[in-house]
């Protein structure tokens, strides 16, 4: 609950009329989830009577947890660990917050619920949300599995704050031509969230869950650099772009996280999340412009994409309507003084 997604579905949800439960695994973030209207508890992702205990009087848990700077397994048994306390607790509805990159041809070409989604494919984050997926679709919770796309507003580490840090530490370069981002604002997600745990007839289903436009990514970093108040946007064309990443790694995803991610999970252990993020732009900020910088394989492929993501099923079934298009956020984001 103590996440960027997880905090606006706490407030979503008490704005409802909901009487929002956050679980939190430590009490950095318990006086601001109070402050939004939710009761807190503190209880691990493990299974046992804890967690059990903290879902006592529950109706339906909106999963957000997904610990980035942890491996793979450390997360499903985070996921296990849940589902075996919604089933000890006698919890039958859960909204699970998957991504849209479980889809093979992502971000590629037109995507709805449909799609081919091979799992044992792609980096340790896909595989992990196919599992949970997989693990629910096969299960016998109702379940609502919503597939944001690219989730930005205050608070984003990586859709909101990086693009800021990028653009004020020096620039970006983009392809020519450059594709479009299928960009969706937070409350956006929340609001499919809240629809989603109220919804009347549910069985196991995934819903995508997008924006109502979807910006080039040129106007994308435009919008930004509006609000860092610096930055060069340079063109290059994508085949010499690609051309000077060379080819490609035969690579595996790495088993456990990497040095930088395990002294980042004990910060955030230690200090809480949203202050150690502060702590870390604060040090970013204390850098040197370094001049626009070379997107790895993974952004560039975003970078040279268009694609077309279908609403169809969720507005038809949750009555999902994005309200929130990306002027609109970008003037959220200003607002708020990221």
């Amino acid at each position: 609950a103590g996440g960027f997604i997880g905090a606006r579905i706490v407030a979503a949800l008490a704005h409802a009329g909901a009487q929002p439960v956050a679980l939190l695994r430590a009490g950095h973030d318990a006086a601001r989830l109070r402050g939004l209207g939710a009761e807190v508890r503190i209880a691990p992702l493990a299974s046992g009577a804890r967690l059990s205990r903290a879902l006592d009087g529950v109706q339906a848990v909106v999963h957000a947890a997904y610990d980035v700077r942890a491996g793979q397994q450390e997360n499903m048994a985070a996921f296990d660990g849940l589902l075996a306390a919604m089933h000890s607790a006698h919890v039958r509805r859960i909204v699970h917050l998957s991504s849209v990159v479980v889809y093979d041809n992502w971000p590629q070409g037109r995507l709805t619920e449909e799609s081919p989604a091979s799992t044992g494919t792609g980096g340790a984050y896909r595989q992990a949300k196919m599992a949970m997926e997989t693990r629910l679709l096969a299960g016998d919770l109702e379940a609502a599995i919503l597939q944001p796309t690219i989730v930005y507003g205050p608070g984003s580490a990586l859709w909101t704050a990086a693009p800021l840090a990028a653009l004020r530490g020096g620039g970006v370069i983009l392809p020519e031509p450059a594709g479009r981002c299928a960009a969706v604002y937070v409350d956006d997600v929340a609001a499919a969230a809240v629809r989603a745990a109220a919804v009347s007839a549910l069985g196991r289903e995934r819903f995508l869950i997008g924006g109502p436009d979807s910006p080039d990514w040129t106007a994308f970093y435009e919008g930004y650099r509006a609000i860092a108040g610096k930055g060069a946007i340079e063109r290059r064309p994508l085949a010499q772009m690609r051309e000077a990443l060379g080819p490609e790694p035969d690579m595996q995803p790495p088993e456990a996280p990497s040095v930088a991610a395990r002294v980042s999970a004990a910060g955030r252990r230690l200090i809480g999340s949203r202050r150690f993020d502060k702590l870390l732009a604060v040090v970013h900020g204390l850098r040197p412009p370094q001049g626009p910088a070379l997107p790895d394989r993974h952004m560039l492929a975003l970078l040279a994409a268009s694609p077309e993501i279908s609403l169809a099923k969720a507005r038809t079934q949750l009555g999902y309507v994005p309200q929130v298009d990306f002027a609109q956020g970008l003037n959220l984001v200003q607002q708020a003084n990221c």
